[in-house]
């Protein structure tokens, strides 16, 4: 029989059947509808770059801007990474400013080539340095918190200082006879104690400071007598705030030695005027301090042709305030109380 008589379900066959596909509308045109074929292809997912493939070189430049702290802890992470950790250029520079427990970090950062180490304000109970040998050229220790005989051992290991801060630290003679340290040129021992004249003298004789820093330390006349007949000649700032004995002689002894003064800190010392014309002879004199020098009267601070050098004058305690516009009129090259701190060998 033919198609026509046979008994077939359409309607159950169009309801089993998938539905017709709907051309979908778009509005917006397209290149193929102008006659143009563009073959689209997915992007390529890119590939993750491990931190293995990474070279020495770039891993550096990523682990310098690290804080101390994740820098220190970088070598737990593989050996390649500990290896790195310890590179030279990862540490010219380390502040240790305020650290309440520095032993550790500390410990970590002399094992490296660091050559400039700023550790003020710090606080260190315990270090053991096998006679480590140390590059550094710079060192800050001002007001830590130290035991003499880490002090010890920090210093003694040092052979290149050109820049040392100990200020307000309870030093030893050993401590003091940086005599190893012949490239030497600025130390700050303000506010120090503990240490002889002999090892004073025995320092100032084996470098060639530039600035030196001895204001309110615990001296005898016997030191000041070795800073005068032992400082080096090349000396351009000078400061020996604070001490309370007669200066006449030593001031007389210090500019015959050392002529080319720059920066003169007298602050709170017995100095008289009668001193005046011995300092005039600082041809290169250019910053004095005679704040609290309350044996020096209001009238005899006309030095403006006295030392014709000098551009700056402190005079902070010892002129009232009232008096300062008249002295200041008096002398309208120099300026009057510009500087309430002293900077000398202190480091910036």
């Amino acid at each position: 029989e033919g198609l026509d008589t046979e008994c077939t379900p359409t309607e159950l066959i169009q309801q089993c059947s998938p539905r017709h596909k709907l051309q979908r509308l778009n509005t917006k045109d397209k290149e193929n509808d102008y006659g143009h074929f563009v073959l689209a292809r997915r992007p390529r997912r890119k590939k993750e770059i491990s931190w293995d493939q990474l070279p020495d070189e770039l891993l550096l430049k990523i682990f310098f801007y690290l804080p101390l702290q994740d820098l220190l802890g970088i070598s737990r992470v593989c050996k390649r990474w500990h290896r790195l950790r310890f590179d030279e250029s990862l540490w010219h520079s380390v502040d240790l400013e305020g650290m309440t427990q520095a032993d550790a970090a500390l410990r970590h950062v002399l094992k490296t080539k660091v050559t400039r180490l700023r550790c003020p304000r710090s606080y260190v109970e315990e270090l053991r340095l096998a006679g480590t040998p140390l590059q550094m050229a710079e060192l800050d220790l001002s007001s830590s918190i130290i035991p003499t005989s880490v002090l010890e051992s920090i210093i003694c290991g040092c052979r290149q200082l050109r820049c040392l801060s100990l200020e307000g630290l309870q030093l030893s003679d050993l401590i003091i006879s940086v005599a190893q340290n012949t490239h030497l040129l600025q130390l700050n021992l303000s506010g120090c104690s503990g240490f002889s004249d002999a090892a004073l003298t025995d320092m100032l004789q084996s470098c060639s400071l530039e600035q030196l820093n001895l204001s309110w330390c615990e001296f005898s006349s016997s030191h000041i007598r070795g800073v005068t007949e032992n400082l080096s000649s090349a000396v351009t700032h000078l400061n020996l705030s604070g001490y309370r004995e007669t200066l006449t002689l030593e001031v007389k002894m210090l500019v015959d030695r050392c002529p080319h003064i720059q920066t003169l800190d007298l602050d709170s010392t017995l100095l008289m005027a009668d001193s005046f014309p011995v300092l005039a002879q600082l041809k290169h004199l250019q910053h004095l301090s005679l704040s609290r020098c309350y044996h020096i009267h209001v009238a005899a601070l006309d030095l403006g042709t006295t030392i014709p050098s000098l551009c700056l004058l402190d005079v902070f305690g010892l002129v009232p305030n009232g008096h300062l516009p008249v002295l200041k009129k008096d002398l309208p090259r120099i300026c009057i109380n510009s500087k309430p701190f002293s900077t000398i060998a202190r480091p910036t």
